[in-house]
């Protein structure tokens, strides 16, 4: 099932994850990551972390260029290599901007697999890159923070905007809604008046 994709300026994207209960592990829970896998591959993308779908739960689930999909629950950056490289990252929650952001090459993450069992992975060039990326998302960062501050202001007033505007839309569609809603209560009950 393809999930809603919260945008920046949703509240749960700022927020810092709490960790996964070892008995949340369930299937239940291995069926929210199959959700995950087919959202973030229906919009493109190659990383998704759970507060992306509106959960505030320390997980993401990650597809690089080999193709193989991973699941870190209450994951822990334990290393990361002095060496940076430059990057154009994106993120399914910014659609439509990207940035040069600077990373460690290397990254050492621990983490609990799908089925709850520990394991270490050490992560080099774009994998590296996503895993820093998606680890950021469970502590409420999102990769503008880390480049240049006037782009970061500049893109979340914009996001901001969009959000307000998105409201507003809402709000007219419910009010139509209810107005349409009246018409038809008043038209039946002057057939009930006619009728009786």
């Amino acid at each position: 099932m393809v999930m809603k994709i919260y945008k920046l300026g949703e509240e749960v994207l700022r927020k810092k994850a709490v960790p996964v209960e070892p008995a949340e592990i369930t299937d239940e829970m291995r069926s929210l990551f199959e959700d995950m896998f087919e959202t973030m591959a229906e919009a493109d993308g190659v990383g998704l972390a759970a507060p992306q779908v509106g959960i505030s739960k320390r997980f993401f689930v990650v597809m690089a260029d080999d193709e193989v999909k991973r699941v870190f629950i209450n994951p822990q950056i334990i290393g990361t290599s002095a060496e940076l490289t430059d990057y154009e990252e994106g993120c399914l929650s910014l659609p439509g901007v990207s940035e040069n952001i600077k990373r460690p090459e290397k990254v050492t993450v621990q983490a609990l697999n799908e089925h709850g069992k520990p394991f270490t992975l050490d992560a080099d060039g774009l994998l590296a890159r996503i895993i820093q990326h998606e680890y950021d998302h469970l502590d409420g960062i999102v990769y503008i923070d880390r480049g240049d501050p006037e782009f970061a202001a500049k893109t979340a007033a914009q996001f901001q905007k969009r959000l307000e505007r998105a409201a507003k839309k809402e709000a007219e569609k419910a009010r139509k809604a209810a107005s349409l809603a009246a018409k038809l209560a008043a038209k039946e009950a002057r057939k009930e008046k006619t009728h009786s």
